[in-house]
């Protein structure tokens, strides 16, 4: 573009009579810079070279292709959609004039023209137009703003359930191997119970998702252990035992403290929270620390128990050996309907093979 079309909008003309095209370039000419076609067909390509025209003048009654029908075109194009288009027409027929609009042009002139009144309509088309795309432009900012603040705070929720996470590991090597294995079989598991119709509704993949990122939290509660307890090179006595028991309360104690800090009880924190206070918890109820029996254990509880104790079976402790996956499926089975929930121990049976292979990938992690 020269210098002298600067800041200037452009304006297609689209006419095969040459002297309506004379005429409004005439027109135009001083005020816009203008683009001429004389058939629809024409008019199309002119209309998707870049840069598109800012509007289209365009006349309906035309050979081969009719301003109807290159309206049409343009309007389903996402290139030249937005471009305003001002019907040109000796027909003065109301029926016309709607058939235009509907089609998407934004207004209907009929000849001999007016010079002042289309100078007019052009003018306020524009405008329009101008104001349009600011306001596209700005919801546009807005989205891509909003997106990347969502971004952020899910990044800040991912850090903080790590960070939290990794408190734990502090306290227990072996502990942390623990922590990212079972949040690999949580969300295996989950997957797969999304084909129990009766689960399905509460396990959406946003939800898989959440028990993944708040599964690293299960275990927080044990940084209020007693190392002499914790990390006692030996079977527990009953009274320990009952010390170590309280990890899961003073788990959910620190996550509800810290959601006081957010000022909220209803936060990304709430399924860890759910998670870290019942995943001891049994199917018949001889669980702790509450006694929850069945459907009164949360889903996250239930789908965390059968994930802590298949990689506390698989791993060794002074006071045990490490069980072999068979022997460690075997003994999820036995607890089908005692300990666990036996519908989660279907999905578990269907999917063993799979947990032996996280088991042993996580060795090179």
């Amino acid at each position: 573009m020269t210098e002298s079309w600067k800041g200037r909008h452009t304006i297609l003309v689209v006419d095969d009579v040459s002297d309506n095209v004379a005429l409004l370039s005439n027109l135009l000419a001083g005020t816009y810079r203008t683009l001429v076609a004389t058939s629809g067909l024409e008019a199309l390509n002119v209309a998707r070279r870049s840069p598109h025209p800012d509007l289209i003048l365009l006349d309906i009654v035309m050979p081969n292709m009719d301003g109807m029908e290159v309206c049409r075109q343009l309007k389903a194009d996402p290139q030249t959609a937005d471009i305003p288009i001002i019907f040109l027409t000796a027909q003065s027929d109301v029926q016309d004039e709607q058939a235009g609009l509907d089609l998407g042009a934004v207004d209907y002139i009929t000849k001999p023209i007016s010079a002042a009144l289309v100078m007019a309509r052009i003018k306020t088309h524009l405008h329009l137009k101008a104001t349009r795309d600011f306001l596209k432009s700005k919801n546009e900012y807005l989205a891509n703003e909003v997106g990347r603040r969502t971004r952020e705070i899910a990044m800040i929720q991912d850090v903080t359930m790590v960070a939290m996470g990794s408190l734990a590991e502090t306290r227990d090597t072996e502990t942390g191997a623990h922590i990212h294995r079972t949040q690999h079989f949580m969300r295996l598991l989950a997957t797969n119970a999304r084909s129990l119709p009766e689960l399905a509704s509460q396990l959406t993949e946003e939800a898989v998702s959440t028990l993944y990122k708040s599964a690293p939290l299960h275990d927080i509660g044990k940084v209020g252990i007693p190392d002499h307890i914790l990390l006692k090179p030996g079977k527990l006595t009953p009274e320990e035992f009952e010390v170590m028991k309280t990890h899961t309360t003073l788990g959910r104690q620190a996550i509800l403290t810290a959601e006081r800090y957010l000022g909220t009880s209803t936060s990304f924190l709430t399924i860890a929270r759910e998670i870290t206070w019942t995943h001891h918890e049994r199917w018949d109820g001889l669980g702790y620390p509450q006694g929850l029996k069945e459907e009164a254990i949360p889903l996250s509880g239930r789908l965390m128990a059968i994930a802590d104790v298949y990689d506390a079976l698989r791993t060794a402790r002074v006071y045990k050996p490490a069980f072999s996956h068979d022997k460690a499926t075997e003994m999820i089975k036995e607890g089908k309907g005692t300990q666990f929930d036996a519908r989660l121990v279907e999905v578990f049976l269907e999917t063993a093979s799979r947990w032996d292979e996280i088991y042993q990938e996580s060795h090179s992690w």
